[in-house]
């Protein structure tokens, strides 16, 4: 029998003469169960919110994009759609041409990114998902049409399917022929909205995407493109496909995942992550000062205790491992009853929606989004853990010590 074990069970069960020990017991697993369930609830939220943004990135970015390491644009013939298909694992290859271009309808304008796309574009996006009003239509037969960001629609108060009044587009001509009249620097091409798409606000304020035709006619270029963008088949190893990539393309151009398309918002996210999680820790470590006043109290009560087992030959290390593991059955309960709470309260979130996003008419979901890591899981316990074995630690090492010794002077005198 682990005697050690077997006592501290008892004096936690067990009734205390001072009744505020067992209240003050209560309240430290009570704190530690509501900074646990704080813990797993934040970060949960956090990762719904990174899936949110990896699931909205992922219905108009690539699974990588390729474009010159020094440069904007280059010659079709440098790099070939075709021979780029035949890399294992790669299922469309979307050849891409953008530049910025003013854009007028009726009295409004304004500077846009034009992303003139190949066929293969909306197969291997989720763009034809995120269409709110039209249809995503580049093309047919002669005719080309633009499917424009929701931002940018609305402020040129643009209708999709509005064919008696098209958008003009103004691209700058890479020469222009006479200062005197500046309206020869510009090329101007009327273009009919046939959709309009909102993503998220990095996309819908920038983008007007076009079929590559109309995007070369507009830039009046035949061969030039800034980007092929590429989708991998189900199942394929990214990390093989890009070495193939990379390979193939050789160390004039660059070659990029989707996370390092926008590098800067994961990181910010992953920062804040963690820093609301060594915020909230801080909050349990206070929380957990009760778990030293509740073993403080209960060492003064059990001073005799203390003594009587001395006496009988239990040494100082037992004594103090009794009160490590009378705060530790603080801890543990407190985290395990936090981990359960926190993990039904994500649960109830996902099915059942029970808080709502403020003003969530202007978001793409009405609750706030929750997403359960397994390894969320573990830095909290482990987290958990560690702060309740530095709270007993203290009163158990240097508690036990003095009281044996207020016992042992009591006796002299």
């Amino acid at each position: 029998m682990n005697l050690p074990l077997f006592i501290a069970r008892r004096y936690f069960f067990s009734k205390k003469s001072q009744r505020a020990i067992n209240i003050i017991s209560m309240i430290s697993v009570i704190g530690v169960l509501i900074g646990t369930a704080a813990l797993v609830i934040v970060l949960s939220v956090f990762n719904g919110f990174e899936n949110l943004i990896v699931k909205l990135y992922n219905s108009f970015d690539p699974d990588f994009k390729i474009t010159l390491a020094e440069g904007k644009s280059f010659r079709v013939d440098e790099l070939s759609a075709a021979s780029l298909r035949k890399i294992n694992g790669v299922a469309y290859v979307t050849s891409v041409l953008e530049e910025n271009a003013l854009v007028r309808f009726r009295d409004k304008q304004t500077i846009v990114t034009l992303k003139g796309v190949s066929e293969d574009f909306e197969r291997m996006t989720g763009i034809d998902s995120m269409i709110v009003d039209g249809k995503f239509q580049l093309m047919n037969a002669d005719t080309d049409f633009a499917v424009m960001g929701g931002a940018i629609a609305y402020n040129l108060q643009v209708q999709p399917g509005d064919y008696l009044h098209s958008a003009e587009i103004y691209a700058p001509r890479t020469a222009a022929t006479s200062l005197l009249q500046p309206e020869e620097a510009f090329h101007r091409s009327f273009i009919p909205t046939s959709g309009i798409f909102a993503i998220q606000q990095e996309f819908d304020a920038k983008y007007i995407l076009v079929s590559l035709r109309f995007a070369r006619e507009v830039l009046e270029t035949d061969s030039s493109l800034t980007a092929i963008e590429i989708g991998l088949s189900k199942g394929a190893d990214p990390d093989k496909v890009r070495t193939e990539l990379e390979r193939f393309c050789g160390k004039k151009f660059l070659v990029q995942n989707r996370y390092e398309l926008h590098a800067s918002i994961y990181k910010i996210m992953k920062s804040e992550k963690w820093a609301v999680f060594l915020i909230l820790t801080f909050i349990l470590i206070i929380a957990t000062f009760n778990v030293i006043s509740s073993l403080t109290m209960l060492v003064i009560e059990k001073k005799k205790d203390i003594a009587i087992l001395h006496s009988m030959g239990a040494g100082m290390r037992l004594l103090r491992r009794i009160f490590l593991l009378e705060g530790m059955f603080i801890t543990v309960i407190g985290a395990a009853g936090g981990l359960i709470l926190g993990l039904l309260i994500c649960f109830l979130q996902e099915h059942y929606s029970l808080v709502r996003l403020s003003g969530s008419g202007s978001f793409v979901i009405d609750a706030y989004p929750v997403h359960l890591h397994a390894p969320d899981f573990l830095y909290v316990t482990l987290t958990v853990l560690f702060i309740g074995l530095l709270a007993a630690w203290y009163p158990a090492k240097n508690l036990v010590g003095k009281s044996l010794n207020l016992r042992a002077v009591a006796a002299d005198e």
